[in-house]
């Protein structure tokens, strides 16, 4: 939906700026409950959340709440204050939207959003409810917010494949990365199913038609997957940010990482082949490195190595470019920032002096990361 150009409207900020400021202990804290579906319960657990605060005596507030006639959302929601709406009218129908100006005169400690994916009214402050969780942020406020899965922007196009339904309103990823906390709100298919069959999420009419598409089961197991995933890797990117914060011992990982480390050869295959299968066996990572040790190359050589990035793709592998004179100590870097658990090298049959150069290349890796587990797989000559 268009906004409505404002001149007194605020200069947008870029994703740097906001994860720039959220570092600073002046911001409000951020927490999400992260959901797979509609009805698991998100914003049940935000208003059980706020009712817990308010006993112990916080100055808690709803900024903007979709009950959507739940009777255990709306009696908890009638004992906590409400910051009244605004209402903007747009080509004859006015719209309530959540009053940031308003919330920010009355100045809470905390605010209920909900909703966080959605898209104002144009002629709104901000174009997206998103933006206006980052202004009450900035301004010392904590907000407590929910948001679905399939509405984040790397996840909405495989929520599209799965389910066949087009995700209209979503969230950047590095909004969710700028939550101090991130609560998943689980609930089994089979358990979210019979809720939608007793009336408790939509009305009685819409029940037949929503279990035999977006809440079929196949689709809910597929979002709750993702969902889980998602938590998972909010729950390490926290731990590792604490770990180096605190500098806590570099052999200290909760999740294993496989990286493999190639070169420009076909034989490279054999090595990431070896290594997905390690990840698959260990529900680990899969990183494939690469030390860009010269900018020259020629195109045969650059065609084989932009075949083996192919590859790795082709196994969900992140790839990795890391430019370096050493191999071994670029790798060794790598590994200790990335707390990999586990690296694959390649030998071919050596001897002599490129031996003995292969050799002292692995000790010095040894020596720099010695946390790390070491395969070293023979390769077939090229």
């Amino acid at each position: 939906m268009p906004r409505i150009d404002d001149p007194n409207t605020p200069e947008k900020k870029s994703p740097e700026d906001w994860l720039e400021k959220a570092s600073e202990e002046v911001a409000g804290s951020l927490k999400v409950f992260l959901g797979y579906a509609p009805g698991v319960g998100k914003t049940f657990n935000m208003l059980s959340e706020a009712v817990r605060r308010r006993k112990r005596g916080e100055d808690v507030v709803i900024g903007i709440i979709e009950t959507h006639g739940r009777a255990g959302c709306v009696e908890m929601a009638a004992g906590i204050e409400v910051v009244p709406p605004r209402e903007v009218e747009y080509r004859g129908t006015v719209f309530q939207e959540m009053d940031v100006e308003a919330i920010l005169k009355r100045r809470p400690s905390v605010v209920l959003v909900d909703e966080l994916a959605h898209t104002n009214i144009a002629g709104s402050k901000h174009e997206k409810r998103y933006e206006d969780v980052l202004e009450l942020l900035d301004a010392k406020i904590s907000v407590i917010s929910a948001i679905n899965v399939q509405h984040l922007e790397s996840i909405s196009p495989t929520v599209q494949s799965i389910t066949g339904i087009t995700v209209r309103e979503t969230v950047p990823d590095w909004v969710l990365r700028r939550a101090d906390e991130v609560v998943l709100v689980d609930l089994t298919p089979e358990a979210l199913q019979t809720r939608m069959v007793r009336g408790d999420i939509y009305p009685k009419e819409r029940v037949e038609r929503a279990l035999a598409n977006f809440f079929r089961k196949g689709n809910l197991l597929a979002l709750r997957e993702l969902a889980l995933k998602q938590v998972t890797s909010s729950v390490d990117r926290h731990l590792d940010a604490y770990l180096r914060r605190k500098r806590i011992g570099d052999n200290w990982a909760v999740q294993e990482r496989v990286a493999v480390c190639i070169g420009e050869s076909a034989a490279s295959h054999q090595l990431m082949a070896r290594g997905a299968r390690l990840a698959e066996g260990t529900d680990a990572e899969l990183y494939v490195v690469h030390v860009e040790r010269s900018t020259t190359r020629s195109d045969e050589r650059q065609r084989s190595l932009n075949a083996n990035f192919r590859f790795a793709e082709n196994l969900n592998a992140k790839v990795v470019r890391l430019p370096g004179r050493d191999v071994a100590t670029t790798v060794a870097d790598f590994v200790r920032q990335q707390r990999i658990t586990q690296i694959i090298f390649g030998r071919h049959a050596v001897s002599g002096l490129r031996k003995y150069f292969y050799y002292s290349a692995i000790q010095r890796f040894l020596e720099k990361a010695p946390h790390v587990d070491v395969h070293i797989v023979t390769q077939d000559p090229d």
